[in-house]
């Protein structure tokens, strides 16, 4: 592949480099890319291991702002992880790098390359069909070899850990768009939850979080416990559905000038019903009425499979990421194994 300017501004396509790999995640992160179920990491080391596939960047003033994954499985090439920065989008550098895919498949003598598109990627669907790409009347099946609705005990770990990849969003100004209002099929009523007992916080976090395994505050006592959820600076919303709580958010004004939403979250029950993102918007818009510098959250590899992309569609940036170790709190009881 050519490392030749790929437009007269500047904009440079290369391979892949040791130093690129937080740039690079972060690529794909802001792109909504990733899933719980792909670790970047994993993707990244075995692209580099295989003999038939290679990673490509595309940078411009030092800065790396577009990706491409292309591979060779023996009879067809492959796209994978084709990703331009929100900011740079429209000027032409995704065409490039699929030009550039294109060429180190030819001179590979690979005569066909295909990808997958998920039905509600409309804006990839029309960059590719664009490019000259059509579907494919094949039809696509497939089949979960490891169980991927739930993250799996211990696994690939002797120590019984699991290895959790935290990402750390934040929000610097209020966003433009006002807060969704409640599906109108619901009669649904928000109201902040003022020092609750511990009995009913802990009925909400564990019904909420057992799906995801959190596990903090089941390990704390009670008045441990007590004093978070009783301080005036900790704001509590509960989201009720014809008079039942079906989920919460969790607003933590400890540290002015910031505010982190600790916790949010619905039932199991309510989720798919168009209520996580009207009471995101709604406790994102309160937190925004206490004017913070900014409001901020994490979210990990364990959460819902769609909470990275709804945090992002709502206005939250990545900045950070770590990869850390849990005891699994199925394995310590504080979790139930199923």
């Amino acid at each position: 592949m050519s490392k030749k300017d790929a437009n007269s501004d500047g904009f440079k396509i290369r391979p892949f480099a040791d130093g690129d790999r937080d740039a690079l995640v972060a690529l794909w992160e802001a792109c909504g890319l990733t899933t719980p179920w792909n670790d970047p990491d994993e993707d990244i080391a075995l692209l580099r291991e295989t003999p038939t596939s290679e990673i490509f960047v595309g940078e411009r003033d030092g800065r790396l702002i577009a990706s491409a994954c292309v591979g060779y499985d023996g009879h067809r090439g492959w796209i994978y992880y084709l990703s331009v920065t929100p900011q740079e989008q429209g000027n032409g550098r995704g065409t490039a790098l699929l030009r550039d895919i294109e060429s180190w498949l030819i001179a590979r003598g690979v005569p066909k390359v295909q990808l997958m598109i998920r039905p509600q990627n409309l804006a990839a669907r029309t960059f590719y069909a664009r490019a000259g790409y059509e579907p494919n009347p094949c039809h696509l099946m497939q089949r979960w070899l490891m169980d991927r609705d739930a993250p799996t005990i211990g696994r690939d770990r002797e120590d019984g850990r699991l290895p959790v990849t935290v990402t750390y969003l934040e929000m610097v100004e209020r966003p433009a768009h006002p807060h969704l209002s409640p599906p109108r099929s619901l009669n649904c009523a928000l109201l902040r939850m003022r020092k609750p007992s511990v009995r009913f916080y802990r009925y909400l976090y564990n019904n909420v979080g057992e799906p995801w395994l959190w596990f903090e505050r089941r390990a704390m006592d009670d008045d441990q416990l007590a004093r978070i959820i009783h301080d005036e600076q900790v704001e509590i919303y509960v989201l009720h559905v014809n008079g039942e709580p079906v989920g919460f958010a969790e607003l933590d004004r400890r540290k002015p000038p910031d505010i982190e939403l600790v916790y949010f979250g619905l039932l199991p029950d309510f989720i798919g019903k168009g209520l996580g993102r009207y009471l995101l918007t709604w406790v994102i818009d309160t937190a925004w009425n206490h004017a913070p510098d900014r409001v901020w959250l994490n979210t990990n590899t364990l959460d819902h499979p769609k909470a990275l992309a709804l945090y992002q569609r709502c206005g939250f940036r990545p900045y950070k990421q770590e990869h850390k170790l849990f005891d699994d709190p199925r394995l310590n009881g504080l979790i139930a194994a199923s």
